[in-house]
């Protein structure tokens, strides 16, 4: 179930003075409908049809990430009209809270803003997932909200089309990872914190800056994560490549880290997304250290190597996902590491007779972080609007 909210007719509760703001507000109401029937349509998806179009991408990590992104959100139809779409209501809403700011603590403001009921579902709520009786929707009165959740809604359809067009263009998808960074960034940092006086309101996750600073995270790692196959097809060197895996690594770490230290805000976040975050953040890792194998037997020390691929191959087992998409991924890379593994303990064994390190006398894992946000900047529609006060 993806991000649903609920209808909302602009110019049957603002009461505008002019012919103008009336037009805007009636506008208001139709780029919004056009976008509610769009993703509200589209809003459930079963795995097996995730699986059939997840089935032309090459990586099978990538694979799966598609599979738990289009169960956390499956609204993949017309998917650039759908960014169109958004991109023309955005500026549209940026100028009524303009112009409503100005009037705010007006009694008749306050309740206009109330009387529209704007109410969201939440995609990463497990309540909302798993709930019977359907969505369950949260209400907060204030527009900054309406606004929050519109944009954490064009920021998850990024990172959509970012995975949508990864096996044909590995430049485009990169930069759409970054631009859905950045609008992440920019809800973290400059709309949610507004929300946070309302404290006894009850909100979805979405709605939280740590959240949003979350999926900003995850959506640098996945830059990365492309960006490294671009490096793989012009043959970078596997030390390079094990750095940037473990830059990976570190990123979700950073995302781990504010999930579990907000821990009763995020009480009732779906199991399926802590363990896409956990289970990449372990496969980087296994792929980091084959990386780092590989390098330090280039170095003409394989009796490291084997100590790397050993030490890599049990924190793999330790590791293990319970969702079986992932465990098929991570069986091959673990089937992989411990074909090189008998390939250089062979080549010790018969040929160099090193000693094999183990714990602190490995080396340590080093990472590079190379991904960026791209900034967003909001735009305005700049329309006078005049309300009867």
């Amino acid at each position: 179930m993806c991000l649903l909210y609920w209808q909302i007719v602009f110019e049957d509760v603002f009461s505008a003075r002019d012919p103008a703001t009336l037009e805007h507000l009636k506008e208001l109401s139709s780029r919004r409908r056009v976008i509610e029937e769009s993703i509200n349509q589209s809003s459930f998806i079963t795995e097996a049809i995730a699986r059939e179009m997840s089935g032309g991408l090459t990586s099978h990590c990538l694979r799966v990430i598609l599979i738990v992104f289009l169960f956390l959100f499956p609204f993949l139809y017309e998917m650039h009209q759908d960014l169109q779409k958004l991109e023309q209501y955005l500026p549209l809403l940026e100028n009524l809270i303009f112009h409503v700011d100005l009037v705010c603590s007006n009694h008749r403001v306050v309740r206009w803003i109330s009387e529209l009921k704007i109410r969201w579902s939440s995609a990463l709520s497990s309540s909302s997932l798993f709930n019977l009786r359907g969505p369950k929707f949260f209400q907060i009165d204030n527009l900054r909200y309406e606004l929050g959740m519109t944009l954490y809604l064009y920021a998850a359809l990024l990172r959509e089309r970012a995975i949508e067009i990864l096996p044909a263009d590995l430049v485009q998808s990169a930069t759409l990872f970054r631009e859905a960074s950045g609008v992440f960034q920019h809800l973290a940092n400059e709309v949610f914190p507004s929300l946070q006086s309302a404290e006894s309101v009850e909100r979805p996750l979405e709605a939280t800056p740590s959240m949003c600073t979350v999926m900003s995270i995850i959506c640098l790692a996945e830059a990365q994560a492309v960006t490294i196959r671009k490096a793989e097809e012009k043959g970078t060197t596997v030390g390079l490549l094990a750095k940037l895996h473990y830059g990976i690594t570190e990123l979700l770490g950073e995302a781990t880290a504010i999930v579990y230290s907000n821990a009763i805000e995020y009480k009732d976040i779906s199991s399926s997304f802590l363990e896409f975050i956990s289970s990449c953040k372990a496969l980087h890792e296994l792929r980091s250290r084959k990386y780092l194998a590989e390098s330090v037997k280039i170095g003409e020390q394989v009796g490291v190597a084997v100590g790397v691929l050993r030490d890599a191959l049990i924190n793999g087992k330790r590791e293990l996902p319970g969702e079986e998409s992932w465990r098929s991924i991570f069986g091959k890379e673990i089937d992989a590491a411990s074909d090189m593994l008998r390939k250089f303990e062979n080549e010790n064994e018969f040929v160099w007779h090193e000693k094999i390190p183990c714990g602190d006398e490995l080396p340590r894992l080093q990472g590079n972080k190379i991904a960026n946000a791209l900034p967003y900047h909001p735009k305005r529609w700049e329309r006078e609007l005049n309300f009867k006060i």
